[in-house]
């Protein structure tokens, strides 16, 4: 049986919630925080297209949410978080051939604090340091009828914001099992919630105006308390044009830091990375190898973009003596090599950042794009979405090619994968690969995770049928019975096309396939016919019966599977 390799190698294992947060993992949660805040402010907003009554009621409530002291000292310290690590990232990209997309997430971000300052200064300054209790009417008026120009842009500023929250969200979401079904819904939800916010501040100021034709009105509602006195409006600029110019400043020398950093590459000197189809790309000392594969437009797969939230960007060290000397992995890439079982050797190209020449060779090569596609380089990221992933394998094939002809070990071989590929296909699934004397099918790309447990179950009853069949149709010519042996293993997977621009095939990446594949080669040392993890159970919805704890290389903890031997009933009818 395959034995644990716990992270790091020696290192004592720590579970995941104890773990240091990432830098990107504080970039999504001050995030997630901001965005919260600004979706609660368009929705108060979008009541303004009910009454100006309705959205006084909105901003009390909003009030009671986003005024307590907990929730001030999240809201606060998330911003400055956010900014902070928004100005790092921007620090770190560098521009090779990078997607529009992430571009504009980057410089929407940017921007958001240009336009939103002074609301922020006007409202929320003015109401923690001054005192001033400036609702929807004050703000209508300052921005509807007093200078409509700082009423547009308020309003660019939280359609900017909003728009940045969810180029945010889509990063994180799609990779996400459910994310395609859910899209068109949040995809609406993204359209719907800034119109029908900017449409309440439209009637909103409309309704404003009109009261304020009225003197009586305006004494009322637009009197020293709400709007504040002279030195009360002096202090609250001089804050404002403070905190612009310490943005604008810490921009200043983040752009300065970036000049710095490439003369200071640049005078550091350049590697050279090399590929396998005998290319060379030369970069400033500092680059990523991912970044040498988009600035020499070489195709590389990176389904997250470079984030280091996958694998698919993988490539091997072919050079071994320069590959001893490579920077160790840093936490964020150790985290996926130990979650994928990597081999020495194996390391994340968006994350690698050489001292010296190179030469590498990727693992996965994007599906080349038509030339009408601006950015061909891009990979084919595909979706990730729940799979059932199933090994078979017929045991004994070398002794048997040793002691049969090569046309009958052929025949017998191809009778087995077409036994099992019947019963594959006769239960809903697909066959995706053939392995030599075995196969890898899939189940899940057209079901719901449930009916695709459910079939996969059906399988393996179905391949111990089909199997038998051609036990009892060959006993006379082989004299033996044909052994094989089946993983089973469900979870999400990254589906999609992989292949040169000749060639390519669609097929699923991830730890299910590996997990699947591992299961399958414990069946032969375990005198199992099959070997059915817990996640398939749990997804069919069936009680597993009896199960084990296995463990696997890669995975620092035990597996729970179901061990189904000869003398075992049928995997579904038993359950």
């Amino acid at each position: 049986m395959e034995q644990a390799a716990r992270p790091g190698g020696d290192r004592p294992f720590r579970p995941r919630w104890l773990a240091r947060p990432t830098l990107r993992q504080l970039r999504l949660g001050s995030g997630l925080v901001l965005f919260a805040y600004v979706l609660t402010h368009l929705i108060v907003h979008a009541l303004g297209n009910v009454s100006l009554d309705a959205l006084e009621s909105g901003l009390t409530v909003k009030a009671a949410l986003w005024r307590t002291p907990p929730a001030l000292l999240l809201l606060y310290g998330a911003l400055l978080l956010h900014l902070a690590l928004g100005l790092q990232a921007f620090y770190e990209r560098r521009f090779y051939r990078v997607r529009p997309a992430e571009t504009a997430q980057l410089l929407l971000g940017l921007a958001v604090p240009m336009l939103l300052l002074s609301h922020v200064v006007g409202t929320r300054l003015a109401w923690s340091l001054e005192g001033l209790d400036r609702g929807y009417p004050q703000v209508l008026y300052a921005t509807w009828v007093a200078a409509p120009g700082q009423g547009m842009m308020q309003a660019a500023g939280l359609v900017v914001a909003w728009l940045h929250g969810c180029f945010g969200l889509y990063f994180w979401l799609r990779l996400k099992r459910g994310f395609p079904r859910a899209a068109p819904w949040l995809l609406a939800g993204a359209v719907l919630v800034p119109v029908l916010a900017l449409l309440g501040i439209v009637q909103g100021g409309r309704s404003v105006a009109a009261l304020a034709a009225d003197p009586a009105w305006r004494a009322l509602e637009l009197g020293p308390n709400q709007l504040g006195l002279s030195a009360q409006s002096e202090r609250l600029g001089a804050i404002r044009r403070g905190l612009f110019s310490a943005y604008m400043t810490a921009l200043a020398l983040v752009l300065l830091a970036r000049g710095a950093r490439t003369f200071a590459e640049t005078r550091g000197g350049f590697v050279r990375i090399g590929y396998p189809d005998g290319r060379t790309v030369r970069v400033p000392r500092g680059s990523s190898v991912l970044e040498a594969s988009r600035r020499g437009r070489i195709p590389h797969a990176s389904v997250c973009g470079g984030r280091g939230r996958c694998s698919t960007c993988r490539i091997r060290v072919v050079d071994a003596e320069r590959g001893r000397g490579l920077p160790d992995p840093e936490r964020a890439e150790r985290l996926v090599l130990d979650r994928i079982g990597a081999s020495p050797g194996i390391r994340l190209a968006c994350q690698l950042r050489p001292d010296g020449d190179l030469t590498v060779a990727p693992l996965f090569t994007p599906q080349a794009r038509a030339r009408s596609v601006p950015d061909a380089e891009r990979a084919a990221t595909g979706e990730e979405r729940f799979v059932v992933v199933l090994f078979a394998d017929l045991r004994g094939s070398t002794r048997f090619a040793e002691e049969h002809l090569p046309y009958d070990t052929v025949f017998v071989i191809g009778r087995f994968l077409g036994a099992v590929g019947r019963a594959v296909r006769e239960s809903g699934g697909s066959v995706n690969q053939h392995l030599g004397d075995g196969l890898m099918a899939i189940f899940g790309l057209d079901r719901d995770p449930k009916h695709a447990a459910r079939d996969a179950l059906k399988a393996v009853d179905g391949i111990a049928r089909h199997v038998e069949q051609l036990n009892r149709m060959l006993a006379a010519d082989l004299g033996e019975r044909l052994r094989y042996g089946v993983g089973l293993h469900a979870g999400t997977a990254i589906v999609g096309e992989l292949g040169d621009e000749t060639e390519s095939r669609f097929t699923v990446l991830g730890d299910t396939v590996n997990v699947a594949a591992r299961l399958e080669s414990l069946t032969g040392p375990m005198r199992q016919v099959a070997i059915v993890s817990e996640a398939v159970y749990e997804a069919a919805g069936l009680p597993p019966g009896a199960l084990q704890e296995l463990t696997l290389t890669g995975r620092a903890q035990p597996l729970r599977a179901r061990l189904i031997g000869t003398d075992v009933p049928a995997a579904l009818q038993e359950s």
